[in-house]
């Protein structure tokens, strides 16, 4: 059961940040498609700060899972937050 909510937490934290990614660069890629937005972001070198601004709304799924009082599907959230945070710092340095 543990377990079950921690992937839970995980594949809502993924598809938050996804969504997230989605919204962000449909709103700073000024009316561009999605693929156009990231393959000049990566181009340009912005590409983790937009992936770190699609993890927003993680926060918005983590305090949801607070307040119902899920806390391992909010550990998967968090955990989730902490990999792309990883990732985007990794990414910048290479």
């Amino acid at each position: 059961m543990i377990k079950k909510d921690i992937i839970i937490g995980v594949i809502v934290g993924l598809i938050a940040n996804a969504i997230g990614l989605f919204i962000v660069s449909m709103i700073l890629g000024q009316g561009d498609d999605f693929i156009t937005v990231i393959k000049a972001a990566s181009e340009e070198g912005f590409l983790g700060k937009l992936i770190s601004l699609g993890a927003i709304l993680n926060l918005i799924a983590f305090f949801i899972f607070i307040k119902k009082k899920q806390d391992y599907k909010a550990r998967g959230v968090l955990l989730i937050t902490i990999i792309v945070a990883v990732f985007t710092f990794v990414f910048k340095m290479l």
